[in-house]
């Protein structure tokens, strides 16, 4: 019907012109586009709106309802009663997040939280660079990170630098990696490359798999080029359930948790790792799970089952903006607000936001063990003496 509509107006707009030209040499004024319509951002009651920005239809709109059940629950857990939160379908497209954050603005908004997904969040950077609202985004992709546009998820490569920098710390300077080949693979290595360089270490090793093909041509290899003395730290990138068989086929190559320092990635940070006792001493890098542990229980208490993994993101990025309302009257939704060099603090951690749309995290390190796992070394509980 829109589409209609403006075929039918162009059309009025061109008969127009030509009649005109038929009476005068002097072209009529070119009509100007109508700036597009912002809302007021606080209600008739003074509360100040935030938009959430979420996958509520489609195949991912179950991860989207969790995690809009976590950003209600944040709302009532922090007392934030000067913020009026609003849901918006931003869907799995670009297009259908352009139109949610759109439709927001229509509507009014101080501050938008979401997209979830990469491509979502790069796709609305173009409209926060012609002067709209600041974005802080699910997504854990570093790509779609850009001035105006923060990425809040846990993203994959500063997970590589901190259980490298634990490896090496325990006297590990011998690293190699086995990956899937696909974009996150070849970033997991690229990351381990670049940041063993920096600690004076050496990446003895780098394979890549096909993912849902044969190991054994990949691990032969790998075990042949990781011969040598000293102790060996290797990155396996993978998540249950291939996990499973990536392990088998390294142990069957002599490569094995008696032999080897296993470190990984967030991917391993789910309920029951520790299960496969191939695992058993594995490091990697993720939020302390014992804040996690209390709103999970929180959680379930609310609604009656687990929350996924991604609802913490939601969690805080409310009790945040609830942060940024009370700065000053009216709140403070500001670039210069949000990218406090000290920080936030969260369920997650603490977190800063880069002014290049990167989100800098205090990591813990965690040993898988078998029911529990176990912190062996500790998040940082600030940004104080960690400038870099």
């Amino acid at each position: 019907m829109r589409l209609s509509f403006i075929a039918l107006a162009t059309a009025a707009l061109l008969l127009g012109a030509c009649e005109d030209s038929a009476n005068t040499s002097t072209p009529p004024p070119r009509p100007q586009a109508p700036a597009p319509q912002v809302g007021s951002t606080t209600t008739a009651s003074g509360k100040i709106r935030i938009a959430l920005l979420l996958p509520l239809s489609g195949r991912a709109a179950p991860t989207g309802q969790a995690m809009q059940q976590a950003a209600e629950m944040s709302l009532f857990d922090s007392g934030a009663n000067d913020l009026a939160l609003a849901a918006y379908d931003s869907g799995e497209t670009g297009e259908s997040a352009i139109s949610a954050y759109r439709k927001a603005r229509a509507d009014g908004v101080a501050l938008v939280l979401g997209p979830l997904f990469g491509p979502s969040a790069k796709a609305l950077a173009p409209l926060v660079a012609q002067g709209g609202v600041n974005v802080i985004a699910f997504s854990n992709d570093e790509a779609a990170a850009q001035p105006g546009v923060w990425v809040m998820g846990i993203a994959a490569p500063p997970q590589v630098r901190r259980v490298v920098d634990q490896a090496v710390n325990a006297g590990i300077k011998r690293f190699a990696a086995l990956a899937p080949r696909s974009a996150y693979g070849e970033q997991m290595t690229s990351t381990l490359e670049s940041h063993v360089a920096v600690r004076g270490g050496q990446v003895v090793a780098s394979e890549l798999y096909d993912e849902g093909g044969d190991l054994t041509a990949a691990v032969k290899r790998l075990a042949a080029d990781v011969k040598g003395d000293g102790k060996l730290a290797v990155l396996v990138p993978v998540a249950p359930p291939r996990l499973a068989g990536v392990l088998a086929a390294l142990s069957a190559a002599g490569i094995d948790s008696s032999s080897v320092q296993f470190i990984g990635t967030g991917v391993w940070d789910i309920p029951g790792i520790g299960a496969d006792t191939a695992l058993r001493g594995a490091w990697y890098a993720a939020p302390d799970p014992a804040k996690r542990a209390d709103f999970e229980r929180r959680f379930i208490s609310t609604y009656g089952r687990p929350p996924l993994r991604l609802a913490t993101l939601a969690y805080d990025a409310v009790a945040l903006a609830g942060k940024l309302a009370r700065l000053k009257p009216g709140g403070d939704f500001s670039t210069e607000a949000i990218t406090n060099a000290n920080g936030w603090s969260g369920v997650d951690g603490v977190f800063r936001f880069l002014p290049d749309g990167r989100t800098e995290r205090g990591l813990a390190v965690i040993e898988v063990q078998g029911e529990r796992n176990l912190v062996v070394s500790p998040a940082p509980g600030s940004f104080v003496s960690n400038t870099n």
